[in-house]
């Protein structure tokens, strides 16, 4: 094949950039069809470290990407959803998952790339249905990564008869840590170890390395697809950061084994090839298969020793933020007394968290601190799961046969639970609008900063009231709250109202102005719902009386 230089940089990046939008395309299509049910398996996998690690590996496997996993499995850390040790199995799994997309290049599925591209066009075109969309989208990706594998194959055949880089090639196979940095050094630049076995494994196709050569850089994508890991954690909870450090020694460590007793490897690679069968490129699978599967064996006993040293290296310690209700008790459901008063005590709990957000929300808007947006969002998530299951317990008691005050106290509490959630929701708003306020350098005039925060802290107030109410069953507390919620509304009003002057002066721009409205109006929306707790326990009360 006679091309120049600029036509095989053409095929190879291109190619290149088709096999990594195939990857994301396919991942993408996966997590759409069965996403929450890939996260609901490594939310489960926690009971011991075995499960943890086939968790880990199945999740990888399907999505066909070790960065979607372990990015997945950081956000379960990030969120509390699973605690640093039990991570560890799965990280090292996610590893072992990479291992199928080595496989199924090195078998000839590239010559069906085409036809697998256009099945997944027809499914993706031709149907309404959006589950049928999702599955077109996985065929699609499926068929662009072997099409860009065999783009950049015809980009990069011509060099296997260029001396510089035969010569090149020969350097890295005398000195194996050059051919680990290059090999890591690639993954960080694509951000995909499954791109960059893939690549590699075309270049020993197409002739352009033997398998000494390959080990080495095949060891150095391991090491270098840690990089998601580590960008996964910046900003993230100390647990996640935890977890990202874990990644990175696992595959270091396992990557100096290898290195060790290279010559072994190699030799055991070509048993497997000639017992097995496989061309250069089926070998490089045996290789990684083999790394990775003997890693996790060898590393899976020092998952203690991993939980042991990595805090002593990333100090610190996070806010917990326990995930799941704590009083719901199914025995007791057929006792409707005992079950609400177990609700009562969840929704305070629930509650709790709620307040907590409004602060968190409260303080990045005053302070623009990210973190509290963090734990905003974290306990966000915690309160509509919760709202969820509390909602689920209560339509299982309204089963039972409920007399008048139980109903009373059932209504009161769905109620509870719809205001609640809404706070919530209104925090991760606040959120939202401060994030956008700092990312766009948004400023706010003196007189707005004090309106916002004289808001703020009779919101707070108003919440904070509520659920003291609430927990006391206190009615003339409650009517404080009613009262501080039309101080909540009269505020609005002359924030509103002195905004508006200030942009007929030419104070401030139209831009930061809808900003601040929404903030007014987000906190405006808070004083209701804790209105509405308190309206609903007065209700009871006269009901009661």
């Amino acid at each position: 094949m006679d091309i120049d230089m600029q036509t095989m940089a053409f095929l190879f990046f291109g190619g290149l950039g088709i096999f990594l939008f195939g990857i994301k395309y396919m991942s993408d299509g996966l997590q759409n069809t069965a996403g929450d049910r890939l996260r609901g398996i490594l939310e489960k996998a926690t009971d011991n470290p075995i499960k943890g690690v086939i968790a880990g590996a199945l999740v990888t496997a399907l999505l066909q990407t070790s960065t979607g996993s372990t990015v997945m499995i950081i956000g379960l850390v990030n969120a509390g959803l699973l605690t640093f040790r039990r991570a560890i199995p799965m990280l090292m799994g996610a590893n072992l998952g990479t291992t199928l997309t080595a496989f199924m290049i090195s078998f000839k599925i590239g010559d069906y790339a085409l036809p697998i591209l256009a099945f997944g066009t027809f499914l993706i075109f031709f149907f309404n249905k959006k589950s049928i969309n999702n599955i077109g989208q996985v065929f699609f990706g499926f068929g662009m990564i072997f099409f860009g594998l065999s783009t950049m194959s015809d980009g990069l055949y011509p060099f296997r008869d260029m001396p510089q880089f035969v010569d090149m090639m020969a350097t890295l196979g005398e000195n194996p840590i050059l051919g680990v940095v290059a090999g890591a050094f690639f993954t960080m630049l694509v951000q995909s170890s499954s791109a960059a076995i893939g690549v590699l494994q075309t270049m020993a196709v197409d002739g352009l390395v033997n398998l000494e050569q390959a080990l080495p850089i095949l060891f150095g994508d391991n090491i270098g697809t840690t990089i998601t890991a580590v960008l996964a954690s910046l900003g993230a909870t100390v647990a996640a950061k935890r977890a990202a450090l874990t990644h990175v020694f696992f595959n270091v460590i396992g990557t100096v084994m290898f290195l060790i007793i290279l010559p072994v490897v190699q030799i055991v690679v070509l048993f497997m090839s000639s017992t097995l069968g496989g061309d250069i490129a089926r070998e490089i699978a045996y290789a990684h298969g083999l790394f990775n599967s003997v890693n996790v064996l060898l590393q899976l006993p020092l998952i203690a020793l991993y939980a042991y040293l990595i805090p002593k290296i990333i100090r610190g310690e996070d806010e917990i933020v326990e995930q799941g209700p704590k009083h719901l008790e199914p025995e007791l459901l057929k006792q409707p007394s005992f079950a609400l008063e177990k609700v009562r005590l969840e929704v305070l709990r629930m509650g709790s968290l709620s307040r907590e957000c409004v602060h968190h929300s409260t303080d990045m808007l005053i302070s623009r601190d990210p973190k509290q947006g963090e734990l905003t969002k974290r306990k966000e998530e915690v309160i509509n799961d919760l709202n969820k299951q509390i909602i689920s317990y209560l339509t299982h008691i309204s089963k039972a046969s409920l007399n008048p005050t139980q109903s009373e106290l059932h209504s009161q509490l769905m109620h509870n639970v719809t205001d609640i959630e809404r706070i919530g929701d209104h925090c991760e708003n606040i959120m939202e609008l401060s994030e956008h306020a700092m990312v766009h350098k948004v400023k706010f005039s003196d007189e707005a900063k004090e309106g916002l925060a004289h808001m703020v802290s009779i919101t707070s107030l108003a919440v904070e009231k509520a659920l003291i109410a609430l927990e006391k069953e206190d009615v003339n507390i409650a009517m404080e709250v009613l009262e501080i919620e039309g101080e909540i509304d009269q505020t609005e009003k002359l924030n509103r109202k002195a905004h508006v002057e200030r942009l007929n002066a030419g104070e401030c721009s139209g831009t930061n102005g809808m900003i601040y409205l929404d903030m007014l109006s987000n906190l405006e929306r808070i004083g209701d719902h804790a209105s509405n707790i308190v309206e609903s326990l007065i209700q009871t009360s006269d009901q009661a009386s």
